[in-house]
């Protein structure tokens, strides 16, 4: 989630009565929702429509056109863009107050990045978390915490808003990776003991030279049925997936963080900055120089922040005696380059 740098909006709540219908345009990132009061339908196209009951959350992945109802009859339905506000003003109204019969929150999550995909193709197209899941109480606290700020005319609303979504964001997120039906992804990997645990190892040693055979002993799994099981869930072999994962750490710090390309190549292990920029180049297209170059901000920015899995690499560095870039050196002439 720090690697994508998500920025949140909080649209106004929506109250409505009677027949209603609530279009929604595609979007590009992620949607999340809740009903706090009353129920209402959700329908996307392609899925069969979905029934939200009170303290139900939803989260959307990419999602194209979809529709908010008040029931499955056949009721025009207007664009969200056009409804009217309620008389506070903190809020859009489908009818009369006195019939008010659902009251829905929702936020719009964007991403900065070139590694939003890895977010994106890990969700389904519906995470739905019911108000009598195992984790419902803790998202009904979250739901009221939710309200409340949207209602609030207190100062830092904003802020409140902002962590308190990403919050709810995470939590839908581990909710996801807890279902066991869920299809196989790197999020639905991380919770697991096998494939999971030796994920987990990866992203805390990134620097780490590490072996097919270390991984699947971590896995407690034989090196080819470790293998097959990681393909099948993340889809690309260990020590590929190992590489793309520190690329992507790498180019996190060179749109965002100051370290120099050499400073850079040490803290992701490299034994040089050539070495560095060579395998850079393969994985991305560029060299760090051009991809650094091509990110450069329109303004200054000193409170820039290096992505903490490098700083705990180049912490480390000096006191290794494998590293993250000796993996990827290799990988230059074996097959999971």
């Amino acid at each position: 989630m720090g690697l994508l740098h998500p920025r949140t909006v909080v649209p106004a709540p929506l109250h409505a009565a009677g027949p209603w219908a609530v279009r929604f345009a595609p979007f590009p990132h992620v949607k999340l929702g809740v009903v706090v009061e009353g129920q209402c339908w959700l329908r996307l196209d392609g899925l069969e429509p979905v029934l939200l009951d009170e303290g139900d959350f939803y989260l959307l992945g990419h999602p194209p056109q979809y529709t908010l109802s008040s029931s499955l009859d056949e009721v025009v339905a207007r664009p969200a863009t056009t409804l009217p506000r309620n008389t506070t003003g903190r809020g859009f109204r489908i009818g009369t107050e006195a019939d008010e019969d659902s009251y829905t929150c929702g936020v719009d999550f964007t991403f900065d990045g070139s590694d939003t995909a890895m977010l994106l193709d890990a969700l389904p197209r519906v995470v739905l978390v019911r108000a009598g899941d195992p984790r419902g109480p803790l998202f009904m606290n979250l739901a009221s915490l939710l309200v409340s700020e949207i209602e609030s005319p207190d100062v830092g609303k904003s802020l409140v808003l902002e962590h308190l979504a990403q919050i709810i964001f995470v939590h839908m997120l581990r909710a996801h990776a807890d279902n066991n039906e869920q299809p196989s992804g790197w999020l639905a990997a991380l919770a697991e003991d096998g494939v999971g645990a030796a994920l987990r190892a990866m992203h805390a040693e990134v620097s780490r030279r590490w072996t097919l055979a270390e991984l699947a002993e971590i896995g407690q799994m034989s090196r080819s049925v470790f293998a097959a099981a990681f393909k099948a869930k993340v889809g690309v072999p260990p020590l590929t997936y190992l590489i793309k994962w520190r690329m992507t750490l790498a180019r996190d710090a060179l749109r965002n963080g100051s370290l120099s390309n050499s400073e850079l190549a040490a803290a992701t292990g490299y034994e040089s900055e050539s070495s560095f920029s060579t395998a850079f180049r393969r994985e991305v297209g560029s060299s760090p120089r051009q991809y650094r170059n091509a990110a450069v901000k329109t303004e200054s920015d000193p409170g820039a922040v290096v992505p903490a899995a490098l700083v705990r690499s180049a912490a480390a560095r000096p006191h290794r005696s494998t590293s993250w870039a000796e993996c990827a050196r290799t990988s230059a002439t074996s097959t999971t380059g």
